[in-house]
C-alpha cells in the first residue's frame, strides 16, 4: 500500500473528523474499533460532500487503492440502486441503499447523547457500520436494528459477524419499530422521514432521544433531536441539515407533468401575473426546507433552456393545482402563472417572505412537537409556530 493511501486511510479520515468537532472523544475508540472498511462492498457508488449526486462506480477488484481511498473519504458511498434492480457498473436512477457519510454518523451519534448502558433502536441497518459502532460502545445485546430489504440485512448481518458484532438485526418495517425489545433509551434513524411514526414515541422511554433526519414533501431536509417527555409525546430542535434516503414506506409518489394541464396547451386555465421574488432564491436547500414546513403537499421541477433561463414549476400532489415560474438573467419581475384551488406560487413566496422577515434563520433555530394532537414546527420556542399554509 503506497503511501498517499496510508495518509487517506482511517487515521487520516479520524484526524480530520477530530479537528472539526464531529468525531468527539468518546467515540474515537469505536471509530478505531469498528473499521469503515469492514462494512462498505467491493463495488461502490461513492457520492459528493452534499449527499445528493453519486459519482462513477469505484470496484475494489480492479481498482483497490481507489476503493480505499472512497472509503476512507468522508462521503456517503451508495451500495444499493433501485431496491436492488439495477444491473452494470453504470449510475442508477435512484440511490436506495448507502453507508453514510462518516462526518453525519458521528454527528447523530453525539446527538444521541450516549453515556453507557442504553439500549439502543435503529432504523435503517444498510450496511450495518452505525448499527456495529453502536454495538461495540453498548454491547450487541443493547441494540437492535431494523433493515426492511432482507438482501441488505443479510448483507449487514454477514458484515457485522465478521467484526466480530452482534446486535439483533430484524427484517420489518422500521415505521413499526420493534417491541419485542422495548422500551428503548435512543432510537436513531438512517434514512429519512416526513412524518414520524408513533411507534418511536411508543417505545422510547420517557427522557429518551430519537434523531433522525427529517424532511417536507417541498424538499430541505435536517437531523430533528427529540426528548420524549411523556405518554405519546416528544419535542425538541433541528441540529443540522442533511440528505438522507427516504424511508421507503414514506416515499412520495408524483404524479407526472402531464396529469396537471389536463391536455390543454400551457398556460391552460392558468393566471397570468408578475412576481419580484426570483425564482432561483427559493431553490436552496434551506430556503426549501422552510418553505416547505409551510407549503405541505406539494412538490418542485425545473425546466431548464438553452440560454441560461428556466421555468420552475411547482405542483401540488392531489393533481389540482400547479404553478410555473419563468427565470431570465438579469430580469427584476418574473412571469408567473397559477392554475386550481390552491395558488402554489403566492404560497411559495409567502413563506420564503415570512422566513426572510425573521432573519433568515438557520436549520438550528426550527424545532418540531409531536402529541395526541398531531405534529407541529415552530421558530426559536414551542410557543412561535410555523405559520400554517397561506397565500401571499
Amino acid at each position: 500500500m503506497t503511501e498517499r493511501t496510508e495518509e487517506a486511510g482511517p487515521q487520516g479520515l479520524a484526524s480530520a473528523l477530530v479537528a472539526e468537532g464531529t468525531l468527539t472523544s468518546d467515540w474515537l475508540p469505536t471509530f478505531k474499533a469498528v473499521p469503515r472498511e469492514l462494512f462498505v462492498p467491493d463495488r461502490i457508488w461513492p457520492g459528493i460532500p452534499d449527499g445528493t449526486r453519486q459519482t462513477p462506480l469505484v470496484d475494489r477488484a480492479t481498482d483497490p487503492e481507489a476503493w480505499f481511498a472512497a472509503v476512507y473519504s468522508d462521503r456517503p458511498l451508495t451500495t444499493q440502486w433501485d431496491d436492488g434492480n439495477h444491473t452494470g457498473d453504470g449510475l442508477g436512477s435512484t440511490p436506495t441503499s448507502s453507508n453514510s457519510m462518516p462526518r453525519m454518523v458521528f454527528s447523530m451519534l453525539a446527538d444521541l447523547d450516549i453515556e453507557g448502558g442504553e439500549r439502543v433502536l435503529e432504523i435503517g441497518t444498510g450496511t450495518g457500520w452505525n448499527a456495529g459502532l453502536l454495538a461495540q460502545r453498548l454491547g450487541g445485546e443493547n441494540v437492535v436494528s431494523i433493515e426492511y430489504d432482507p438482501e441488505v440485512a443479510k448483507g449487514a448481518g454477514e458484515n457485522l459477524r465478521s467484526a466480530g458484532l452482534s446486535p439483533l438485526v430484524i427484517v420489518g418495517d422500521g415505521r413499526l419499530g420493534y417491541q419485542g425489545s422495548a422500551p428503548y433509551d435512543r432510537v436513531i434513524a438512517t434514512c429519512s422521514i416526513g412524518e414520524l411514526p408513533a411507534a418511536w414515541i411508543e417505545q422510547t422511554a420517557p427522557g429518551g432521544v430519537i434523531v433522525a433526519p427529517y424532511g417536507t414533501t417541498y424538499g430541505g431536509e435536517a437531523i430533528v433531536r427529540l426528548v420524549v417527555d411523556g405518554p405519546g409525546s416528544a419535542a425538541g430542535r433541528f441540529t443540522r441539515s442533511s440528505a438522507f434516503m427516504r424511508l421507503r414506506q414514506q416515499r412520495s409518489s408524483r404524479p407526472p407533468f402531464e396529469a396537471y394541464l389536463k391536455g390543454k396547451p400551457w398556460p391552460a386555465d392558468g393566471t397570468r401575473s408578475t412576481s419580484t421574488l426570483s425564482p432561483a432564491d427559493v431553490g436552496g436547500w434551506l430556503e426549501q426546507f422552510a418553505i416547505g414546513l409551510q407549503v405541505r403537499d406539494a412538490f418542485w421541477s425545473v425546466e431548464r433552456y438553452d440560454d441560461g433561463s428556466y421555468t420552475l414549476w411547482t405542483y401540488s400532489t392531489d393533481t389540482q393545482s400547479w404553478a410555473s415560474a419563468d427565470f431570465e438573467p438579469d430580469r427584476q419581475e418574473y412571469e408567473v402563472v397559477q392554475s386550481g384551488p390552491r395558488q402554489l406560487w403566492d404560497e411559495t413566496e409567502a413563506a420564503y417572505r415570512w422566513w426572510q422577515e425573521q432573519g433568515r434563520p438557520g436549520f438550528n433555530r426550527f424545532g418540531l412537537t409531536a402529541d395526541n394532537t398531531g405534529v407541529r414546527t415552530w421558530l426559536d420556542s414551542p410557543d412561535n409556530p410555523v405559520p400554517a399554509p397561506r397565500s401571499a
